[in-house]
Order: structure tokens, then sequence, then C-alpha cells
């Protein structure tokens, strides 16, 4: 992929959840994947929880596997490092099969969706060793933080090498007098986050229109993980369309 440009990595939790509700196979989590990548998407992002609600731990595997035909392509794979992410790493580590990032997301077994960051300095003791068990890995590891820019130096203290930004809150704020605030704090988090030496992150409820003007003010930013509004805009558009939509909202 080109650099110096943000990264779009889709995240196919969604595809996931539609096909799950009949046991007919469809929509293909693999196929959603292949268009995406054929689209000009830079990863690929998974969050397997638990419950196996939607991203099921064989849907990982094929989609690891999927990624040894695209080499310049990245896996990315989230969710509570105290749940089910080390073991689900590590075997995809064991077959020898791709995983770039390990992202870290502080979310509970039976969480609708994930709503905070991790906090510091109370996390910080328990996330070490699993940041160095990812690492002996030779896994990135991202956590997934709110917009505080105080927060940023304690999470490069445990060993992170990016965060990720949760951006609902700038997301919910769209459109509404709060918009420009929102946009300034989060431009000033990802500013500590650099100057702290992180990568910078980000994703939650990004969408067309939202999307480009977060780009061009947050800096530094590496990559930005888009589900929801990506799958939903999908429906309507397509995927190549949609992944075309996202990247021209990137390049802005």
């Amino acid at each position: 992929m080109t650099h110096g440009t943000t990264h779009l990595s889709v995240n196919l939790n969604k595809v996931a959840l539609v096909r799950n509700t009949r046991h007919l196979g469809i929509p293909s989590v693999t196929r959603a994947a292949t268009l995406c990548l054929e689209a000009g998407a830079a990863g690929i992002t998974v969050h397997p929880r638990p419950d196996a609600r939607h991203i099921r731990a064989d849907d990982v595997t094929d989609l690891a596997a999927l990624l040894q035909a695209w080499p310049d392509r990245e896996f990315n794979v989230e969710g509570n490092p105290f749940h089910n992410l080390m073991d689900c790493v590590a075997d995809l580590r064991a077959r020898k099969l791709p995983v770039h990032q390990v992202t870290f997301v502080p979310d509970s077994e039976g969480q609708f969706t994930s709503d905070h960051g991790w906090s510091f300095p109370a996390d910080a003791a328990r996330l070490r060793p699993l940041i160095e068990q990812a690492h002996a890995l030779g896994l990135r590891v991202s956590l997934f933080m709110d917009a505080d820019p105080i927060a940023m130096q304690a999470a490069k203290d445990v060993g992170a090498d990016r965060i990720e930004l949760y951006t609902e809150p700038y997301a919910a704020a769209w459109g509404t007098a709060d918009q420009g605030t929102q946009l300034q704090r989060f431009a000033a988090a990802a500013q500590a986050a650099l100057d702290a030496g992180l990568g910078v992150n980000a994703g939650h409820d990004l969408n067309r229109d939202n999307l480009a003007a977060f780009a061009q003010q947050v800096p530094g930013l590496l990559e930005v993980s888009i589900g929801h509004a990506l799958i939903a805009d999908a429906l309507e558009l397509g995927y190549t369309e949609t992944i075309k939509a996202y990247l021209r909202c990137l390049q802005a």
C-alpha cells in the first residue's frame, strides 16, 4: 500500500453477524475480505468475542490463510487479552499464518460493543506481561484508548507500540456545536501519542461523513479500522464502491 497515507482496515464482524443468523454460510466473510482487498483496503480487522456471536475462531484462521496471498496487507485481531485473544493469535503463529497487529480492547464478555479505553495507572501492571507475550510472538500491540493526552506516555511506558483512539465521542458530536471541540481533543491526544513515540490508529463509528475531517486534522494517523458504517454502506453501494469512497475520504 502507498507509504505515508492513512491505511483503511475493514472490520468484518457485521458480515459474520448476518451470516450467523442462518446456517447457509452466506454472506461469506472470506469473500467480503477478498472484495475489500481487491478494492484497495490495506487490511482486515476482526474482533472475535468469547461468545462467538459474530466472528468465530475458524473465521480468524480462514482469513489469516487468505491473507497469505496478500503479503502487502495486514491482519489486525482485536479483543480483550484477558479473554480469548491471546490464544487466538498464538494459534495463528503456531500455524505460521499471518497476523500483524493485536489491538487490546477492555470490553467485558457480554458487552454490546467497545465503549471505553484502558485506564492508567490502574491497568498497567496486568497489561505489561500480555504486551510482552504479544511481542514475543512477533506482534505489534495497539491499545484501545480514550482521547486523553495525559495517558499516552503511560501507554508507551507499559510497552505499547500504538494506540487506537476510541472515536465514538467525536462521531457523536459530528454536526453539533461540539464537533470542533471534539476534533481538537482528538488531535491533541494524537499529538501526545506521537510525542511519546507511539503510532496512532483510530476507530469506532467513523463513516463517510466524518472521516475526511478526522484524517485531515488528526496528526500522524496511520490506520483507521471501520466496520459497522462501512458494511452498512456496502449493502447499498457494494464492497468495491464503498472501499473506494472511504479511500477518497482518507486521501481528501
